[in-house]
């Protein structure tokens, strides 16, 4: 009987080698003395600066709304080098200087004009309600200050901008679930969530073009159209190619590639266009789910090279307590991108 069981226990050590050896991860995390998530890299003066959340212990309870994610401030991290140390610069913005948030500093974005930094920030205000945030600062790193109100028109989640080859800034948004896109309809704030049914076309992201003074919306927010390949919106019922979260975009030998986290299936998808507007075209994975539950990225080109900034949960096993990543990533000579695999 004692033999039967050894055998059994080796069997099963065997079978959880075999599991790990899969879950090797390709990259190993960045950041480990505080807890990073959804990073959003950019190139200034020559460096790379990645403006990611600030993922902590909370003691508010676990939901399908993420009120778990209760992060308070954002720190920025610089890289020389991919391979190279990375530095942390140290709280950038903090939740209590900033009047009108009244809980959850969720993931940021930034970018650069005219000698300002500019950070833009999701957060919730007083009245429970997601809104846009910007801050600004001289140095890329911050200190940021904030503005004393949120962008005028803006809502939801996960905003990341994009600046176009023409000299047009674009910001992008919008998340379900926790992010409240299902309690909008258009722009109007519904005050209930309304999902769309089986059968039904999935909520679209939405996207806006800056203002000359990056602060407001030069124009009312629109939706940005993800189609499949027979030139029809993506159906609520395609929970592995439609939109939920984490809206990021990067241009590529002249075409709009739009990158998206799936959500509740986990993948990074990308649809590409001819617009910055859309729509754009469903074509693949960018990167398949990793450990945690969320999945959420940036894509940035560095010293010719484009690279992929991710986040996994390796240090914690916790999906609250998250740590950023950095891979290659590739386009195919005709302009597709390889599918990364997070683990060997």
């Amino acid at each position: 009987m004692q033999l039967k069981y050894v055998g059994i226990s080796l069997l099963l050590a065997a079978a959880l080698t075999g599991q790990a050896q899969k879950k090797t991860p390709i990259s190993q995390p960045l950041v480990s003395h505080i807890f990073t998530a959804d990073p959003s890299a950019h190139v200034f003066n020559g460096k790379i600066y990645i403006y990611p959340s600030h993922d902590i212990e909370s003691d508010t309870k676990r939901d399908d709304d993420g009120g778990h994610f209760d992060m308070k401030d954002y720190h920025v991290f610089s890289m020389d080098a991919i391979d190279g140390k990375v530095t942390d610069h140290g709280v950038a913005l903090d939740m209590k200087d900033v009047p009108w948030v009244s809980r959850q500093l969720w993931a940021p974005d930034a970018e650069f004009k005219n000698g300002t930094y500019y950070l833009y920030f999701p957060a919730k205000d007083k009245e429970d309600i997601f809104r846009i945030g910007v801050a600004t600062s001289k140095k890329p790193d911050g200190p940021f200050v904030a503005e004393k109100e949120p962008i005028k028109g803006s809502y939801s989640i996960d905003p990341s901008v994009f600046k176009d080859t023409n000299g047009s800034y674009y910001l992008y948004f919008g998340g379900i679930w926790g992010g409240q896109l299902q309690r909008w309809k258009g722009n109007t704030y519904l005050g209930k969530t309304d999902y769309p049914k089986k059968g039904e076309t999935a909520l679209l992201p939405r996207v806006a073009k800056l203002s000359a003074d990056m602060k407001s919306f030069a124009e009312e927010v629109k939706e940005v159209k993800v189609l499949d390949e027979n030139g029809k919106l993506l159906m609520e019922d395609d929970k592995d190619k439609r939109f939920f979260e984490a809206a990021w975009v990067h241009k590529y030998n002249g075409k709009y590639y739009f990158s998206y986290s799936t959500g509740d299936t986990h993948n990074i998808a990308y649809a590409v266009g001819d617009n910055p507007y859309g729509p754009f075209t469903y074509q693949g994975i960018v990167l398949k789910p990793v450990q945690g539950w969320t999945n959420h990225h940036s894509i940035v080109e560095f010293k010719g090279k484009w690279y992929l900034y991710y986040h996994d949960v390796q240090l914690t096993g916790k999906t609250h307590l998250r740590n950023i990543k950095v891979t290659e990533l590739k386009h195919n000579s005709d302009g597709s991108i390889q599918t990364i695999e997070p683990y060997k």
